[in-house]
């Protein structure tokens, strides 16, 4: 429990994370002594320490969670689904009502648009069922539309709802029923501590983890620049299969379908069509049988712990901040142009975002805030 306390206080801490939070627990061996070091690191990145997270905040965190009748799952323990482990931006800790066991089933996302067409939501709805009914745990993200109708048809025993808001905030109001019955039949996941509403930053957070633990996700009608194609690029980026149901070109709402089918994405027609794709996905490749270890031994991992913030001198510090600009760049062109070795190119970076002067973003870059 004191390590679980200090965990999530480190991961409600200003500027933390998931990626710093991953480098500082394998830098320093646990939550606690990373905490100790944050004032130290973001003094070398040339700010104030990091706002710490009240522990009296986090006590009543915890205890909300526990009257909600809800559980941490932390990455790095047993339980945690090892395709969203996979993800450099994986959530530190995801908040869970409802059967855990869902998420060790192979798993598909079902998304779609929010002012969906009535056909396309009976489409979602039995495509849901029949896979629900090859024991497959349907993944959405109780959204209006195809994520409910999603929901819907795989209510009685294997759906899976991410929502952007804590977990005791029903959004939209419209589905509080439906929200609790996943709770209570299914499984219910939230990032954000209780109390939270959701906001539209939250929203592409929501999307990962949807895209994170599921083998494929299959989007319903979209339209173009929507968030279920944030959803399908996530999914792709991670390797994940992306399918999509063909429409009507005359309709908006299957612009983002047919541009996806355009580009590669395959096309869907049956829940016959989803199996046969899923079956081909290698659980090996994904490390199914591998638990994610935060405490890794590999090279990688030690050569994170042996560099230390003593052994960077200050014109290093300086040629690597003079790199950055407002337009993202990837760490690996960092390393290659600075001539620093990755493990102090990291650690670098850990210091500029304790002291706010990093952003992170998709695909292992990195940019100043703009």
């Amino acid at each position: 429990m004191k390590d679980n306390f200090d965990r999530l206080r480190l991961i409600r801490s200003a500027n933390i994370g998931p990626v710093s939070y991953v480098q500082l627990i394998r830098r320093y061996g646990s939550a606690a002594n990373a905490l100790e070091m944050l004032p130290e690191l973001a003094a070398r990145g040339g700010g104030r320490a990091p706002r710490l997270s009240d522990r009296a905040a986090i006590e009543r965190e915890m205890d909300n969670v526990q009257k909600l009748g809800a559980k941490y799952l932390f990455l790095g323990d047993p339980n945690y689904p090892y395709l969203l482990a996979e993800l450099s931006n994986a959530p530190p800790a995801i908040i869970w009502r409802g059967n855990l066991a869902l998420l060790s089933h192979p798993t598909v996302a079902i998304v779609g648009a929010r002012n969906a067409s009535a056909a396309a939501c009976r489409f979602a709805r039995d495509l849901a069922n029949s896979l629900m009914a090859e024991g497959i745990s349907v993944v959405s993200g109780l959204a209006r539309g195809i994520d409910t109708a999603a929901h819907q048809g795989a209510i009685t025993k294997s759906t899976i709802a991410v929502i952007a808001g804590g977990i005791d905030v029903h959004y939209p109001p419209e589905n509080e029923e439906l929200q609790q019955k996943i709770a209570e039949d299914g499984l219910l996941l939230a990032e954000q501590p209780p109390g939270t509403e959701p906001k539209a930053r939250h929203f592409p957070y929501r999307n990962r983890i949807i895209a994170g633990i599921s083998k494929g996700t299959v989007v319903v009608e979209a339209a173009p620049k929507s968030g279920s194609l944030i959803t399908a690029r996530l999914a792709a980026e991670s390797g994940r299969h992306v399918m999509a149901v063909p429409g009507s070109p005359l309709d908006p709402r299957s612009r983002g379908c047919n541009g996806l089918i355009r580009e590669g994405a395959i096309l869907i027609q049956s829940a016959e069509d989803v199996l046969e794709l899923i079956s081909h996905f290698d659980d090996h490749a994904a490390g199914a049988d591998i638990r994610y270890d935060l405490f890794d031994t590999s090279q990688d991992s030690s050569a994170l712990r042996e560099t230390q913030a003593d052994d960077i001198d200050d014109a290093a510090r300086q040629f690597l901040t003079d790199l950055l600009s407002i337009t993202p760049v990837s760490i690996d062109e960092l390393v290659r142009q600075s001539g620093l070795s990755a493990a102090s190119v990291q650690m670098i970076l850990l210091e500029l975002e304790l002291a706010g002067r990093l952003t992170r973003h998709a695909g292992a870059r990195v940019s100043l805030p703009s």
